[in-house]
């Protein structure tokens, strides 16, 4: 808001700015997410009353996501986005701190008032954790491993990879929902996960596919690989492998 230059001399103008406490940040966020999901034809549903660990409830392909909606800011130096997902309250033998489980809620959707970006994450980013930091540009020394891009949970791709409509998806898993569905009774089920995802709970993911599932990798949206079990049978050595070699393994 700009003074009247009228009544007040140039160098004399103000800017007023105005602070939003963490409610109303909140607020704001829960309005942003659901503003951006409808702008992608997801119906956004809102639990009724007070003691819901969701925020939203959004329908994709016909599957429910309990979605959380939070509020990021940045870090000292601009280069993270920090989301508090821990909280307190106050029980009995005092306060409690807690967390979200993965059983509570099926997406953490995050909103930067500075960014003016949207994010939607897995529970394998936020669960039993406090903070999360979601990285805006490559670590200093070209880390990656234990790093969280934010560009992999970009609110847009994100949805992609669990949007029913989007061609490329459904051509990648047939008609059905992007999750471990069977499309006919006996079929090994079909589950999508993010890169991301596979890098941080790449020993749980082995576990599931040696056990039968068979998983889709997709990066941004797009599918990459697919993980299958392996058939049974002798173990098949790689080719160019000589004989002598094959039998000291």
């Amino acid at each position: 808001m700009r003074a009247d230059r009228g009544s007040v001399p140039a160098h004399c103008e103000h800017v007023f700015v105005v602070e939003l406490t963490n409610n109303q940040k909140g607020v704001a966020a829960e309005a942003v997410i659901e503003s951006e999901a409808l702008k992608r034809g997801i119906t956004v549903y809102r639990p009724l009353g007070g003691h819901s660990r969701a925020d939203q409830i959004f329908d994709i392909g016909g599957r429910l996501l309990r979605v959380q909606v939070k509020h990021g800011h940045l870090g000292p130096d601009r280069d993270v986005l920090v989301v508090n997902t821990g909280g307190s309250y106050l029980s009995a033998t005092g306060y409690v701190r807690s967390t979200y489980a993965a059983h509570e809620i099926d997406r953490l959707a995050v909103w930067s008032s500075e960014l003016d970006r949207c994010f939607l994450l897995p529970p394998s980013i936020f669960a039993g954790r406090s903070v999360v930091h979601l990285r805006l540009t490559p670590s200093r020394n070209n880390q990656r491993a234990c790093i969280t891009l934010a560009d992999d949970f970009d609110f847009n791709g994100a949805v992609a990879q669990l949007e029913e409509r989007r061609h490329g998806m459904a051509e990648a898993r047939g008609s059905s929902p992007l999750s471990s569905t069977l499309s006919s009774p006996g079929q090994i089920p079909v589950r999508t996960i993010g890169s991301d995802e596979l890098r941080l709970t790449l020993g749980q993911v082995i576990d599931q596919v040696a056990a039968g599932e068979k998983i889709i990798v997709t990066r941004r949206g797009t599918p990459r690989i697919r993980l299958s079990p392996v058939a049974p049978g002798p173990p098949v050595d790689p080719p160019g492998l000589g004989e002598d070699q094959a039998h000291e393994r």
